[in-house]
């Protein structure tokens, strides 16, 4: 593979890296990464999502916790992917300045962007933003331990 060929993942490949499944496995594809340094994704988002259901009915919007989820399994995905992490889980350990900026709702794509600041033995740091076209829509700092299954 050359420098500048993409890495992409499905959402098969995507399941052989993460344990989670459906309603929580928020990121539908992998649309570039690169090991252990950074990764980009989406999350195509329809009105049958379940937190949608309850979140604001009539004037559905998607849960921040949930957009920062999504960034959280994004960033797993980039590091679990490096043979020193494989078969192990990432776990918050913090957040840090995360905004929300804009709302996502029923429809919309959201896309993902995370990259590595700095990793020490199992702990980590990184930044992370999400937008829908050209608007973000969160942004900021996540920390996390990688644990043992």
């Amino acid at each position: 593979m050359t420098a500048t060929a993409t890495r992409e993942m499905d959402i098969n490949q995507i399941k052989e890296i993460l344990p989670h499944r459906y309603p929580f496995l928020l990121v539908d594809r992998v649309t570039d990464y690169e090991p252990g340094v950074s990764a980009k994704g989406f999350k195509n988002l329809t009105a049958n999502e379940q937190f949608f259901e309850g979140h604001f009915p009539g004037k559905p919007i998607m849960p921040g916790v949930l957009m920062v989820e999504a960034l959280a399994q994004l960033a797993c995905v980039a590091l679990l992917v490096k043979d020193e992490y494989k078969g192990m889980l990432g776990v918050f350990t913090g957040m840090d300045g995360i905004k929300f900026r804009n709302m996502v709702v029923p429809g919309d794509r959201l896309d993902l962007e995370v990259e590595l600041i700095k990793i020490r033995g199992p702990l980590g740091k990184v930044r992370v933003c999400a937008k829908v076209g050209d608007k973000v829509a969160c942004e900021g700092e996540i920390s996390f331990a990688m644990v043992k299954r």
